[in-house]
């Protein structure tokens, strides 16, 4: 089972690598600008590095879920394994496939908080509510008062999941 946390340490690391190993090879890239699936449009060099990296840190989700959380939070592991999913979806179907890349960000995003929930129902982590300090921040966004790029919303939504996310290594790691 220890091994099988490697699988969740290593999509974290693997994630924010790819994210910003990107971001300082495009010097064009700007927070309120940008969204960050702008580093993985194909007409960029950041390409590659940005969806092999979102392909492979929801290969590593789906694993981890499917072997260290699957005995620890049964629920948690079949919406991480979902989030897992949309992420490597986001990374195959980059921005430039318009529309359908907007539709399974939006699945990615959303799926964040039901793995959270989830994880709190079984666990009683209250750690996991804080994937709802994200919600404000989509909502300033959306309205149009805060920036014209959602880089930011994107990477503080992944930001809270890592608190609760670290809790379930750290949990199956000691079991």
């Amino acid at each position: 089972m220890k091994r099988s946390v490697f699988f969740g340490i290593c999509a974290i690391l693997v994630l924010y690598g790819s994210i910003f190993i990107s971001i300082s090879r495009a010097p064009w890239f700007s927070w309120t600008e940008n969204a960050l699936s702008d580093l993985g449009n194909l007409r960029y060099e950041t390409a590659p590095i940005f969806n092999l990296g979102l392909l492979t840190t929801g290969l590593l989700l789906v694993l981890y879920s499917a072997t260290a959380l699957r005995d620890h939070s049964p629920k948690t592991a079949y919406f991480l394994a979902f989030t897992g999913f949309a992420m490597q979806l986001v990374g195959l179907l980059c921005e430039n496939y318009g529309r359908l890349h907007f539709y399974v960000s939006v699945m990615l995003f959303v799926s964040l908080p039901f793995a959270a929930v989830s994880y709190f129902l079984e666990r009683r982590c209250y750690l996991t509510w804080l994937v709802f300090a994200a919600v404000p921040v989509w909502v300033l966004q959306f309205q149009g008062d805060l920036f014209t790029g959602v880089a930011i919303p994107e990477i503080f939504s992944s930001f809270v999941m890592l608190p609760w996310l670290t809790k379930t290594l750290i949990t199956v790691w000691k079991e």
